[in-house]
């Protein structure tokens, strides 16, 4: 309104104040605009897909949606990331190398140093945050895995939720992973019970809510720039997709993994994706022959990478409804997309792959009887399944080695951009970037910076370079340097075309590779990736001299960011004090939200009892205490009016115990397990309770030692969410009368395998 005064927030107010009104002028505070023509930017976040898994890529998967992208924008061949998950993420949000966001690893392996404690410090500001106090509207949907693991329950603090770190929205789940037909989900800070109707899928919802976010801000403001943050859960474990996308890739992978990274090395070359001479890296010898597998074998692990490509397919196949959605509403030609991978191919697997992740984290030996049995349920609600490591090799082609190493095959991946001021549109750059860049590279193109002091809090210098120059000009001089790495150990330096790297076996592959070997004792490579970006010629015995130089720059690097210290199976052993303290008498309140499985009491290998006061009538029927689900749980439940004590073990078996009916009234309903060692190594004897009664004990042969199930699926009184512990029920199954009292108890010893604990957390990247 013409000669009405207004002031941002943060200046003085520029008008009067008198004694009364009529000697007064008035002013107005306002919010922040951005620019009339400033770009939105929309991020999209892969998950485990490797540098030779796009179509556009060299890829024989189809990615059509991401390849016209690309044909419209530009590949960036020479990305890099932090070859693990949420430290890619902090680098992408905040511009600062992953260390110095405190998240020199996942969130779920948090050490007590400065590096790695899991809380990225406000010092640490996040690109939405400067957005949004800039005039941007900020979305985030889809996985999150940037919050501590102590701070994910409905008691914790929000602060380092997206909510907390700018994000004026939020859809999606907070950890690693999820089950793509029945994920645990929040919305903005508060996590809900979903039911999901039939024919539900993660990655459609998740492309949906994108959509309705970016639509919702037009109906109001048509010309506000919006940050869309879209972090998929494709293609990370449970690989889940409809059977229509899994059934079209039948038989294509029958030729395996050798002839797969022939063909998509041949394919980059042949598109100019690679430098002219990239050879190809050789199989490892921890990776078979794909012709020395059994027929059941080849057959098994094929299935297992058509139901992969199936859920890469069906993921850029709605990929391509945001894009078409952009386009249609005239958005695409003001906004700057870019869609990235968070690391390399992963290899978590296992040599075998598993119709079940917790098959691996249990320690269950593979059963090849088992998976052939299974094959027609691959992919489906009925499995939770990952690839072989062979397939990860071949995903991650040409490079060596896959995601937590440092080698190319962990940290490089594929980038695509498409911006509205790139000119050769189709082309492929050489340009060396890292993860870090792309915060930098919003802001050069939004005109925006990282204040000094965001919130209240100085902020770290953004260590990202900005390739914006690159995207007009093919031969734009390279923006960084220098860039280090370091993960479980595995180390690496880039410097000016040449990299050193050290795999250190936190991981091992082959006998006598040991976790807690010196550090000294790894071997340092020397590549000159310039002209061999596999890094297939190992130069350091030829050139001892500049490998030392690499080596001394990598400590000056380390130290800078903060990546002391290093980690050994050892030092990972010392974990995050609980919480909520030590407890081992809990009291439930039911129909509450599930409490998360590291928070809730732990009843692994320990003498427990489950006690329940709750009225008991004809009908009533339900549960009354669960946690975990279909791959791995427990559920004490009333069915047909009898107790029912369900225990789930990896979904290999399920042992059921059951009640004679139960007689109306207030009744103590409950049950009593305790070890068996004489039954085998992980046994339990439980007996139901009913009243002051204790029923025969029966055997329970195997229980699950560390975790049921990765993410979701926490402790839940009064209903269960996810899946079914037992396909007795459909979950909620709600009780319908009252739940007077829930307990917990366990306060028997606790039977701890710190390294089964720390192979574990290998699954949850």
């Amino acid at each position: 309104m013409s000669g009405v005064r207004s002031y941002y927030d943060d200046e003085p107010f520029p008008g009067t104040i008198g004694l009364t009104f009529e000697e007064s002028v008035p002013a107005w505070p306002r919010a922040r605009r951005a620019p009339a023509d400033a770009p939105n930017v929309v991020l999209v976040v892969l998950d485990d897909v490797g540098f030779g898994q796009l179509g556009c890529f060299g890829s024989p998967i189809a990615t059509p949606h991401l390849d016209a992208l690309a044909a419209d924008g530009l590949r960036y061949r020479n990305f890099h990331t932090t070859a693990m998950c949420s430290p890619t993420r902090a680098c992408l949000l905040t511009g600062r190398n992953h260390h110095t966001c405190a998240i020199g690893g996942i969130t779920d392996l948090a050490l007590g140093f400065p590096g790695y404690h899991g809380r990225i410090p406000k010092s640490c500001g996040f690109v939405p945050e400067v957005l949004r106090q800039a005039g941007w509207a900020t979305y985030a949907v889809g996985k999150w895995h940037l919050t501590p693991s102590d701070e994910t329950h409905t008691a914790a603090p929000r602060d380092r939720w997206p909510l907390g770190q700018g994000f004026e929205r939020y859809y999606g789940f907070i950890g690693a992973e999820t089950n793509q037909y029945v994920p645990e989900l929040v919305v903005d800070n508060t996590p809900i019970r979903f039911e999901p109707p039939d024919g539900y899928h993660l990655t459609e919802d998740l492309v949906d809510r994108s959509i309705a976010m970016i639509d919702d801000l037009r109906g109001t403001d048509a010309e506000k720039p919006f940050l869309c943050y879209l972090a998929l859960g494709a293609c990370h474990a449970p690989h889940q997709a409809p059977p229509e996308w899994i059934d079209r890739y039948a038989g294509q992978f029958d030729d395996g993994w050798d002839a797969y990274r022939r063909r998509t090395h041949a394919r980059q070359l042949a598109e100019g994706i690679l430098p002219p001479g990239t050879d190809l890296a050789p199989r490892p010898e921890w990776v078979p022959d794909w012709d020395a597998l059994d027929p059941d074998e080849r057959r098994a692990a094929a299935r297992m990478m058509e139901v992969f490509a199936g859920f890469l397919s069906h993921t850029d196949h709605h990929l391509g409804r945001l894009f078409d959605f952009l386009r249609a509403t005239g958005e695409l030609d003001r906004t700057l997309v870019l869609v990235c991978s968070d690391n390399g191919a992963s290899a978590e697997g296992g040599p075998h792959g598993t119709f079940n992740e917790n098959f691996i984290f249990s320690g269950l030996a593979h059963d090849q009887a088992r998976t052939m049995a299974l094959l027609d349920e691959l992919g489906g609600p009925m499995s939770y399944g990952h690839y072989p490591w062979g397939w990860a090799y071949a995903g991650n082609t040409p490079f060596q080695r896959w995601k937590r190493e440092t080698h190319e095959g962990g940290i490089g991946d594929p980038l695509i951009v498409r911006a509205p001021t790139t000119t050769d549109r189709g082309a492929v750059r050489h340009q060396y970037t890292h993860a870090i860049d792309v915060a930098a590279t919003i802001f050069d193109l939004t005109g925006v910076a990282m204040p000094p002091v965001l919130g209240g809090h100085p902020q770290e210098p953004v260590a990202g370079a900005s390739f914006a120059a690159s995207l007009t000009d093919a031969d734009a001089s390279e923006h960084r340097r220098t860039q280090y790495y370091e993960q479980f150990a595995c180390r690496a330096i880039y410097h000016d075309g040449w990299k050193a790297v050290t795999f250190h076996p936190f991981f091992p592959y082959l006998p006598g590779e040991d976790p807690n070997a010196p550090f000294a004792d790894d071997r340092w490579e020397l590549y000159h990736v310039a002209t061999d970006p596999s890094e297939c010629h190992d130069l350091a015995a030829a050139e001892p001299a500049r490998l030392r130089a690499l080596q001394e720059r990598w400590f000056e690097e380390a130290g800078r960011y903060g990546a002391m210290p290093l980690k050994s199976g050892r030092g990972m052993a010392v974990g995050r004090p609980p919480v909520l303290g030590e407890r081992d008498r809990v009291r439930l309140r039911p129909h509450t939200t599930a409490v998360p499985e590291p928070l809730a009491p732990n009843t692994k290998l320990r003498p427990h009892q489950i006690l329940v006061v709750a009225e008991v009538g004809p009908g009533a029927d339900g549960v009354l205490v669960a946690q975990g689900g279909r791959f791995g749980g427990f559920s004490l439940h009333v069915v047909d009016g009898c107790l029912e004590f369900a225990y789930n073990f990896a979904g290999v078996e399920t042992t059921t115990l059951r009640s004679a009916p139960l007689v109306a009234g207030r009744r103590v309903l409950g049950v009593t397990v305790a070890p068996s060692r004489d039954d085998g190594p992980t046994a339990m004897r439980a007996a139901l309770v009913v009243d002051d009664s204790v029923g025969d004990a029966e055997v329970v042969p195997r229980t699950t030692p560390l975790r049921f199930t990765l993410h979701g699926e926490g402790l839940t009184c009064g209903y269960t969410d996810g899946t079914p512990v037992t396909e007795a029920y459909r979950p909620p199954f709600a009780y319908p009368l009252p739940i007077h009292d829930a307990v917990v108890d366990t306060s028997g010893a606790e039977v701890v395998d710190v390294a089964a604990e720390i192979r574990r957390a290998f699954m949850i990247q």
